[in-house]
């Protein structure tokens, strides 16, 4: 009997099957803490049974202890593998940088971490669709999880399961998120306790919950006025502005929500000798000149920021940590926004082939699958109806305190962040709008570092200190 053919366009149109594979499991031991480390990846399913995708994990459990505290953890982007806090600051083990958190020479090195978070819980990272090892079945799938919505269906369906298979319902429960993570975080808080997952807190690292304070749309004004101590923490640091670092931002954000707020609502009724006045203490705060300011009609916003502040050494100041100075190409000096953001660049080196090595050797996950670090989502993400304006998760979160009144939220945020600034968050949790008696709930830490704090070694430590502290106030039992 001849073979039965297949037409091109069927094949075309075959959907790939995913098939639960079984995780593999390893021992390690820091300083006289002994675990466990399972890696691999857990189904979600769709209504016909059918696997639509695998998440990829690690799990970290202490061995000899069964009633710890059980967190997870993952970063944001959103496209982001949870590589950053995994390798950077909570895990065993982490990619050694420079003290301030700057690029060694490669080869690079991976090292124990003494302010791992092992010590305090037991820990998962999770890696959504699309992101490190995690795939759906096919591009069509996969945007279904590529959004806000999906994007927290689908990671508190892994918790969901993760707590079933690893009878793990009874721990204190922690979310740890950073940057969009911590939007998905808020997000989840409110989605799971709905579906009866409570938690005992929440770790936003360089939080952002309300995207009004993040984007600098014709309009919206508030930005330019929350990213201001930033602004002025940076150009102290470089130099281009002397004083005490605590009085200077103290003074600015005095003036973001005083005289310059006032006068960011005036528009261009703003004239004369109040604008004068206005524009030479933006520019005594900044650093900026007072003819740049005038024509970015007093609203610099971030990426012009970051190319003008040391335009004149040829040098631009990093987004994620402004600390770090990066080189454009010559003939970009006319530019309005930097080439690239060196202090994203300073890291992808030494965490993305660390990582390789980290998962293949030491964790023993053998894949020849591509670890996507913000290449795998291959579509614009689903922002639901609040695409067009301000995203904001804060609410989700008012609504987990308010029907959970024991969940703590701890925010880390630092100084020289122009992705989340430290006071855009603190905005935020201004307006939640929240009950007087759960505003003790929440505890803001602020660190003389960037975006991902933890690569500068005092942050590292102060940090592990901090959440460690904060654990042992919440868990309960």
């Amino acid at each position: 009997m001849a073979e039965e053919t297949v037409k091109p366009e069927e094949k075309k149109d075959e959907k790939k099957k995913l098939a639960e594979e079984a995780p593999v499991t390893k021992e390690g031991k820091i300083g006289d803490l002994e675990y466990t480390v399972e890696t691999g990846r857990l189904p979600i399913l769709n209504d016909e049974g059918e696997v639509d995708a695998l998440i990829f994990y690690h799990y970290y459990k202490k061995k000899g202890d069964e009633n710890r505290p059980l967190m997870f953890s993952f970063n944001g982007g959103p496209g982001s593998p949870s590589l950053w806090l995994h390798l950077g600051t909570m895990g065993p083990r982490r990619a050694k940088m420079e003290a301030d958190g700057d690029m060694p020479q490669p080869p690079y090195e991976l090292v124990d971490n003494p302010h791992n978070w092992l010590e305090f819980a037991d820990l998962v990272f999770i890696d959504p669709v699309g992101t490190g090892y995690s795939r759906a079945k096919d591009l069509e799938t996969s945007q279904k999880f590529w959004g806000v919505k999906g994007d927290i269906e689908s990671v508190g369906e892994f918790i969901r399961l993760f707590l079933v298979r690893k009878e793990r319902w009874t721990s204190p429960l922690y979310l740890a998120g950073e940057s969009y993570g911590t939007t998905r975080a808020t997000g989840l808080s409110g989605y799971l306790i709905e579906r009866g997952v409570t938690f005992s807190g929440l770790i936003l690292v360089s939080s952002v919950l309300s995207f009004q304070t993040l984007r600098f749309n014709k309009g919206n004004d508030l930005p330019y006025a929350v990213y201001l101590p930033t602004y002025a923490a940076t150009a102290h640091f470089h130099g281009k502005v002397t004083g005490d670092l605590q009085a200077l931002v103290g003074k600015a954000r005095a003036f973001a929500f005083g005289d310059y707020w006032l006068a960011l609502a005036k528009g261009s009724n703003l004239q004369g000798t109040e604008r004068q006045n206005i524009r030479a203490e933006l520019s005594a705060l900044t650093g900026l000149s007072e003819s740049y300011l005038e024509q970015c009609d007093l609203r610099p916003d971030i990426w012009k920021f970051c190319k003008e502040l040391c335009r004149e050494e040829g040098r631009t100041v990093g987004r994620l940590d402004s600390r770090f100075k990066g080189i454009d190409a010559t003939n970009r000096g006319v530019d309005e926004g930097p080439e690239h953001d060196p202090s994203m660049s300073l890291l992808m080196g030494p965490y993305t082939s660390l990582y390789n090595h980290y998962a293949r050797v030491e964790c023993g996950y053998e894949t020849d699958l591509e670890y996507m670090v913000f290449k795998g989502i291959k579509k614009p993400w689903d922002w639901g109806s609040a695409g067009e304006g301000h995203p904001d998760t804060s609410e989700a979160m008012r609504k987990a305190m308010s029907r959970n009144p024991y969940m703590g939220v701890f925010v880390a945020s630092g100084y020289y962040d122009l992705a989340t600034p430290f006071f855009a968050t603190e905005y935020t949790v201004s307006h939640l709008d929240l009950d007087e008696s759960l505003r003790k709930n929440i505890e803001i830490k602020e660190y003389e570092a960037g975006h991902m704090m933890y690569i500068h070694e005092g942050s590292l430590e102060k940090l592990a200190g901090e959440v460690g502290d904060f654990v042992a106030r919440t868990r309960g039992r």
